[in-house]
């Protein structure tokens, strides 16, 4: 249960809660299961805070300063958290389902089986974070940084990646079903058994990109540089290939029924 006496001065208004904490550096602030629905935290400095289950929902956080603060099980849907910095914080489990999150930072912190879902995440930093099994359902991630990240069995379905930094993330198993990737960065990314039917990635780089045992039909490829890249196993039937580039793609046991080729002309 959250310090009393921590909630209070925090209630108090910015002013003295940052007072406070310049004077006791040392004493980490206890918030947990706090209540605090809805109330302005604006540029609020929260640092390495315990906030584990507290109730956020709809409160502005805006440009709050959240950087490796404990947010396990915390409720923050619908919070405003635009340029918020939550690097290294722990949001594990935590419902973050139609936040705004637009240019916040996100870098290595841990989403492990959190809500993601319609949260807006465009321009956000999410460079090498935890997203294991996260739900990222209808999210919008565009030109977000997720490069390196682990997106291991994460749900993508719907999500809008476009122009999205995803160099050398780990997609393996993830599900991007009718997701919107087109012009995005995969260089290097591993999206082995991926679900990627009717994905539209018009456009991506996926240069040296491991595909194998991927299911890519009926998705649009066209126009992606897929050099070099590893499609063994994949399932290619109806993907639209027109204008890819496959040099040095390994095309080893790929399913190509319905396929439309690179140089495919329009009577097949």
């Amino acid at each position: 249960m959250a310090n009393r006496e921590h909630l209070t001065l925090l209630k108090a208004g910015a002013v003295k809660w940052i007072e406070w904490r310049k004077k006791n550096p040392q004493i980490e602030p206890d918030l947990s299961a706090a209540n605090l629905e809805g109330d302005n935290l604006r540029g609020a400095n929260l640092q390495g805070v315990n906030l584990r289950k507290a109730d956020l929902g709809n409160a502005l956080l805006v440009r709050a300063n959240l950087s490796g603060a404990d947010l396990s099980s915390a409720n923050l849907y619908k919070a405003f958290l635009n340029e918020a910095n939550l690097s290294a914080a722990n949001l594990s489990v935590a419902n973050l389902s139609g936040a705004i999150l637009t240019q916040a930072d996100l870098s290595h912190a841990n989403l492990i089986g959190a809500d993601l879902s319609q949260v807006d995440l465009r321009g956000a930093a999410i460079a090498s974070a935890n997203l294991i099994g996260t739900d990222l359902k209808g999210a919008n991630l565009r030109d977000a940084d997720l490069g390196a990240a682990k997106l291991m069995r994460a749900n993508l379905s719907f999500a809008n990646l476009v122009e999205a930094n995803l160099i050398a993330a780990d997609l393996s198993e993830a599900s991007l079903y009718e997701a919107e990737v087109l012009g995005a960065y995969l260089y290097k990314a591993d999206l082995y058994k991926a679900n990627l039917t009717k994905a539209h990635l018009s456009g991506a780089y996926l240069l040296r990109a491991n595909l194998s045992e991927a299911d890519l039909s009926q998705a649009d490829l066209s126009w992606t540089n897929l050099r070099d890249a590893n499609l063994t196993g994949a399932n290619l039937r109806g993907t639209n290939l027109r204008g890819a580039d496959i040099r040095g793609a390994n095309l080893s046991g790929v399913n190509l029924q319905e396929t439309i080729m690179p140089n495919a002309s329009r009577h097949h």
